[in-house]
């Protein structure tokens, strides 16, 4: 397998793109979205997974078969959430009045 040799500069990019949004993360949890509030924060968490996979896992830089794989687990990942997103939608929530 060849190596390849990343700049400090793209680590230290993606760390700071990682601290922003945090900070965002924190900043949108402080407002209310209603229903949105869960697809915000889901869609905040798949840029960040995908940064911390594509540069310090070193997917970015490895053979397309890697990325054959890492696409399999991505789209495992959003079957499982849009199946449990589906129950939670599809369900009766039963109102207890005075709670």
């Amino acid at each position: 397998m060849s190596e390849t040799l990343v700049p400090l500069r793209i680590y230290y990019t993606v760390f700071a793109a990682l601290l922003v949004l945090t900070g965002i993360t924190v900043g949108v949890s402080l407002v209310d979205l209603g229903p949105l509030s869960t697809i915000v924060a889901l869609a905040i968490a798949a840029t960040k997974a995908s940064l911390v996979i594509l540069y310090f896992m070193h997917v970015r830089y490895s053979p397309r078969l890697i990325w054959i794989f890492v696409s399999g687990g991505f789209f495992w990942l959003a079957l499982l959430i849009t199946l449990t997103m589906s129950d939670i939608v599809s369900r009766g929530w039963v109102v207890i009045p005075g709670r």
